[in-house]
C-alpha cells in the first residue's frame, strides 16, 4: 500500500508533467500538448470596464477595490463588536496591529508615550486599505477570466488613445485627414486577437489561435506600411495632398471606407498562419469565426495607476494639514518660502526645493505602489499560462509578502512624512504634548 508521502509526493510530480505538457511550453508537442492553454487577457494601464450604468462606466479596479474595503469593514466589525478583557482571535489579531502600529508612531515621533497617537489612524487606515487591496488581486480568477472585447470594441477604445497623438503631432491636416492617420496607425500595430465561438474561449484554443488584424480586415499590407512610414517622421505636413502621390490618397479613401465595414463584423475573413507555426494554414477552420480580446471582469485596484494615486493625494493632503494645524500657517509656510535677505540665497533655495519635493511625494508614492502591484499582476498571469495548474502557486505566495511589505512601506512612508510636517524649522517639535 502506497503511503501518504509517496502519493503527495507522486501527486505533485504528475500534476507538474501535466502542467507543463499542457501549458504553453507543452504547444512544442505539436496538437498533443497546449490543451490546459487558455488566452492570455489583455492588461492595459488604464482600468477596462466592468459593465456600463446608465452611463456610468463601472471599472473592473473599482468592483476589486470596493470588494477590498468591504472585506476589511467585515473582519473589523467580527473583531469589535463583542470586545472582552480576554479577546476572541479576531479581536487579537486587531489589537496586536494596533498596539504594534501605536508603538511604532510614537517611537517614531520621538515625543515619548503616545506622542505618536495623532499619527495613528491614518497610519493603519493606510496599511488596511493597501493591504486588502493589494491581496484580494491575488485571489484565483482576479485578472485572469474576463469576457471578450471585439474587434470594434478594441478599435473604438485605440481611436480613442490615438486621435489626440495625431491631432498635437499633424495640426496643419483636417479633420478627414486625421482619421486616415489614425486608419494607418491602427493597422501598423503588431496586434492579435483570439478566437472564439460565443462568450467562451475554449482551453486550448487561447494563444494556439490568434490571429493578426490582417486575417479580419482586408487591406494591401505592404501599401499601408509605405504610407505609414511616408508620413510618420513628418510633422510638417500640411495636406496629404502636397505629401503624397493622387493614387496613395485615394488608396487612403477607399481605406477608410473597408476597414471600418470589416471592423464591425470582426470575423475571419481570409487564411492565416498560426503565430508561432507558419506551417500550419487553419483558415478552414476558423473562417467566419469572430474574434478578439480577453478582458478581465475583476483587476488588483492597485494596479489601475488611479487608486495609488488618489491614496497618495489623501495622504499628502493629511500631512499638509498636520503641519499647518501644528506650527501655525506662518512658520510652516516658512519651511518653504524663506527670505534669502535674512536666512541667506542657499537657504531659500532648499526651502523651494522643499516646496517641489511635497509634489514629488505623490509621484514617488504612486508609482512605487503601482508600479510592484501591476509587474506583479502581469507575473502571475504570465506563469499561469505557462504552468496552468502549479506554476502560479510559489508565485501567489511572494506576491501575498509583497503585497504587506508594500503596504508597510506605505504606511511608513506616510508616518514619516507626518513627522517631518510637525517639526518645526528650527529643528525642534513645536507641538510635542501628548495627544
Amino acid at each position: 500500500m502506497i503511503s501518504l508521502k509517496s502519493f503527495i509526493i507522486i501527486f505533485f510530480v504528475a500534476t507538474f508533467i501535466l502542467s507543463i505538457i499542457g501549458g504553453a511550453l507543452g504547444n512544442s508537442f505539436g496538437s498533443f500538448g497546449g490543451f490546459l492553454g487558455g488566452p492570455v487577457p489583455f492588461i492595459s494601464v488604464p482600468a477596462e470596464k466592468f459593465v456600463e450604468i446608465y452611463g456610468y462606466k463601472l471599472l473592473n479596479s473599482t468592483v476589486m477595490f470596493w470588494f477590498a474595503g468591504l472585506l476589511l469593514l467585515l473582519i473589523v466589525w467580527l473583531g469589535t463588536k463583542n470586545i472582552n478583557q480576554i479577546p476572541n482571535r479576531m479581536q487579537g489579531l486587531l489589537e496586536v496591529i494596533f498596539e504594534f502600529f501605536a508603538n511604532l508612531c510614537d517611537t517614531v515621533a520621538g515625543g515619548g508615550s503616545k506622542s505618536g497617537r495623532r499619527f495613528l489612524p491614518l497610519v493603519i487606515i493606510i496599511f488596511l486599505v493597501v493591504l486588502f487591496s493589494n491581496w484580494v488581486g491575488i485571489i484565483p480568477g482576479v485578472g485572469s477570466i474576463g469576457q471578450i472585447e471585439t474587434l470594434s470594441d478594441w478599435v473604438h477604445h485605440k481611436e480613442h488613445q490615438i486621435e489626440s497623438e495625431i491631432i498635437e503631432n499633424y495640426p496643419n491636416l483636417n479633420h478627414e485627414e486625421h482619421k486616415y492617420l489614425i486608419d494607418l496607425k491602427i493597422l501598423s500595430k503588431d496586434e492579435t486577437f483570439v478566437i472564439f465561438d460565443g462568450p467562451w474561449v475554449h482551453l486550448g484554443m487561447g494563444e494556439k489561435d490568434r490571429v493578426p488584424i490582417s486575417a479580419l480586415v482586408n487591406f494591401d499590407a505592404d501599401q499601408v506600411d509605405m504610407i505609414y512610414k511616408k508620413i510618420k517622421s513628418d510633422y510638417s505636413i500640411i495636406s496629404l495632398d502636397r505629401s503624397l502621390v493622387a493614387k496613395d490618397v485615394e488608396f487612403l479613401k477607399k481605406l477608410h471606407e473597408s476597414v471600418h465595414h470589416d471592423i464591425e463584423i470582426g470575423k475571419v475573413i481570409k487564411n492565416f498562419d498560426l503565430v508561432g507555426n507558419s506551417n500550419y494554414n487553419n483558415w478552414d477552420k476558423h473562417e467566419g469565426k469572430t474574434a478578439g480580446l480577453l478582458v478581465p471582469f475583476f483587476r488588483g485596484a492597485n494596479t489601475d495607476l488611479n487608486t495609488p494615486l488618489a491614496i497618495a493625494i489623501f495622504v499628502i493632503i493629511v500631512v499638509q494639514f498636520w503641519g499647518f494645524k501644528a506650527l501655525g500657517f506662518k512658520s510652516y509656510a516658512g519651511k518653504f518660502f524663506v527670505n534669502p535677505i535674512s536666512k541667506g540665497p542657499i537657504n531659500s533655495f532648499v526651502g523651494i526645493l522643499e516646496f517641489l519635493g511635497e509634489f514629488t511625494r505623490v509621484v514617488s508614492f504612486t508609482f512605487r505602489l503601482f508600479g510592484n502591484m501591476f509587474a506583479g499582476e502581469i507575473l502571475l498571469i504570465a506563469m499561469a499560462f505557462l504552468f496552468p495548474l502549479i506554476g502560479i502557486i510559489p508565485f501567489m505566495g511572494m506576491e501575498l509578502f509583497v503585497g504587506a511589505i508594500q503596504a508597510f512601506i506605505f504606511a511608513m512612508l506616510t508616518l514619516f512624512f507626518g513627522v517631518m510636517a510637525v517639526a518645526s524649522h528650527e529643528g525642534h517639535d513645536s507641538d510635542s504634548e501628548d495627544h
